[in-house]
């Protein structure tokens, strides 16, 4: 007979590995509660006696913090919705192809996914040059009008393959047109999909540092890594400040994995 490790043995190592992951951000809720001068802590320690919760007051009174919020949430909110429209209506639409187009498409598809994102920044910023969308939040939010990354497109393809074909064929002998078999019936049942892609799709949007410096001059357009990179250049040596920050980047990303993790589990397994 095999020896199978028990649940308390899995659910053990699953929380050691959970423990490797959260303990820098442990030490970073710590260190940015620290009084502002302090040097970082050369290891994790316990919470100070008094608690500088008032870091998290100073970080928007030094910069501008609440308007690159704004900024970044915007971008965010226009781009992840659009990102999630585009990429399962490519990855649909490469799932019924015949097999041959299909197959050099999909192809195709992980050929621009092995292509280096600095190769397309000079082609994007004379692009938006020559149509006058420089210093505009549109060159932020155009990559999601292509699906935002051929990794979408390619989750959403494999999703929609699995799919049974008759499931697929019934719907259209109903008389329901390729939008409808798409939005009744395909992507219903690509919920852990939609909900990888969202999550995937707001960090990429969400963290983008390298778009707001190449397209961005007025500074009431910054986002948020903008403004912690400002943050950092004003005082290198306030860690608490910059921590502080830095969660509050971290904040929205953790919250919304945590809002939609339930998607990532099969039906009736997240309840167990």
């Amino acid at each position: 007979m095999r020896l199978r490790p028990g649940p308390a043995l899995r659910h053990s190592a699953a929380l050691l590995v959970a423990l490797i992951f959260v303990l820098p951000l442990i030490w970073a809720v710590i260190t940015s509660l620290r009084p502002i001068g302090l040097p970082p802590p050369r290891a994790l320690e316990w919470p100070p006696a008094q608690l500088a919760w008032s870091n998290y007051v100073e970080i928007f009174r030094v910069a501008p913090l609440g308007r690159y919020l704004g900024n970044s949430l915007l971008v965010a909110a226009l781009g992840v919705p659009l990102t999630l429209l585009v990429a399962s209506w490519a990855g649909f639409a490469l799932a019924q192809l015949p097999s041959p187009l299909r197959e050099r498409l999909v192809g195709l598809t992980a050929v621009l996914l092995l292509a280096p994102l600095g190769a397309l920044w000079l082609v994007r910023f004379l692009l938006f040059s020559a149509l006058g969308l420089i210093d505009t939040l549109v060159p932020l939010v155009a990559p999601a009008l292509m699906g935002s990354s051929p990794l979408f497109v390619l989750l959403y393809y494999w999703t929609f393959r699995r799919l049974p074909r008759e499931l697929l064929e019934s719907a259209r002998l109903d008389g329901a047109s390729a939008p409808q078999v798409w939005g009744a019936v395909a992507m219903p049942l690509a919920g852990p999909t939609s909900a990888a892609v969202a999550v995937l799709a707001f960090t990429l949007f969400w963290s983008d540092l390298i778009s707001p410096l190449m397209y961005l001059k007025s500074e009431r357009l910054y986002t948020l890594p903008v403004g912690l990179s400002l943050l950092q250049q004003l005082d290198r040596s306030s860690w608490p400040l910059l921590l502080a920050a830095a969660l509050v980047m971290t904040a929205p990303v953790v919250a919304l994995f945590l809002l939609v993790q339930h998607r990532f589990w099969p039906e009736g397994r997240g309840e167990k």
